[in-house]
């Protein structure tokens, strides 16, 4: 069992956090899910009918994001947050990658509402899980680079473990150790949104769907949240 932890520092500066923790176990990553192929086909349809384009920058969802990477010493257009880097994909290519079923469904669920999102396997995690501001002395291995190491800069925002970082720039780059894959059976996905007051219920609304792609293919499933009121809670 992991704790997900809202630093206190993170909360004081971001009071309107809102962060979705949907946790599914039993996973059957090597069968067919034929609702996220629909989901995913779906958006994509729309795009090239001219029905619905991703958020960009210039959406108040993408741009407090924006805002925030400023804030840790990030250049959002150089580094760009999750969903902004997702979404310019799709609206250049007019599809979305397709990983492995797991990943595929929350980087749909992720453009279609235009929050960040992520997912970390918990049988590679190692103690609680806190977000938090970096101090420099931590190391990330960076999803697909096995062999690389990087620092996170001193006040940078990061997801860290006992071992190491989960993720940079708060929600830029996914660790490869904690990554996602076919054989992942117990699986905390992550979506966030720092304007819960305007987005929240965005938010479970999109935590819901997600949550309901997992379902048909988990033994067990069921969504928590973070906020500065509700700092921490168990996966």
């Amino acid at each position: 069992m992991s704790a997900f932890i809202l630093s206190f520092a993170v909360a004081d500066a971001f009071p309107d956090t809102l962060i979705a923790l949907v946790t599914a176990t039993g996973l059957r990553g090597h069968e067919s899910w034929p609702d996220t192929a629909a989901a995913l086909a779906d958006l994509e349809r729309q795009l090239a009918d001219g029905a619905w384009q991703p958020a960009d920058e210039t959406d108040p969802r993408i741009e407090a994001w924006h805002t925030a990477y400023r804030s840790f010493g990030t250049n959002p257009r150089r580094i760009r947050p999750s969903v902004d880097a997702l979404g310019r994909r799709m609206a250049k290519k007019g599809t979305l990658p397709r990983i492995n079923p797991a990943v595929d469904s929350y980087n749909a669920v992720s453009v279609r509402h235009g929050l960040p999102a992520g997912a970390f396997d918990l049988d590679q995690v190692t103690g609680d899980v806190e977000i938090r501001y970096a101090d420099g002395s931590e190391e990330f291995t960076p999803l697909g680079e096995p062999e690389n190491v990087e620092n996170p800069k001193p006040g940078e925002i990061i997801y860290a473990d006992t071992t190491g970082v989960l993720t940079r720039h708060w929600n830029h780059r996914d660790a490869h150790r904690t990554r996602v894959t076919e054989d992942s059976t117990r699986v905390t996905f992550v979506l966030e949104t720092l304007r819960a007051t305007r987005d929240g219920h965005l938010l479970k609304t999109a935590a819901e769907e997600l949550q309901g792609l997992l379902t048909p293919h988990a033994e067990t499933s069921a969504v928590q949240y973070l906020s500065p009121a509700q700092p921490q809670a168990t996966a």
